[in-house]
């Protein structure tokens, strides 16, 4: 099993098996989004933030 710490909270996060690269995942204590970036070593950073189109 591979672990990591969110960038934000510093939580430690567990991978779950079958969690592959460019998957995103939620930090289960401050929500934010996380891309994975690698597996081995295991590592994630904040996920790009998905621009928004409010009809302009």
């Amino acid at each position: 099993m591979n672990t990591v710490v969110c960038p934000e909270c510093e939580a430690q996060i567990t991978l779950e098996a079958g969690t592959e690269v460019g998957e995103i995942i939620v930090c289960p204590d401050c929500g934010v989004d996380l891309e994975v970036t690698a597996l081995n070593p295991a590592a994630v950073e904040l996920a790009p933030m998905e621009q928004e189109d409010w009809g302009e």
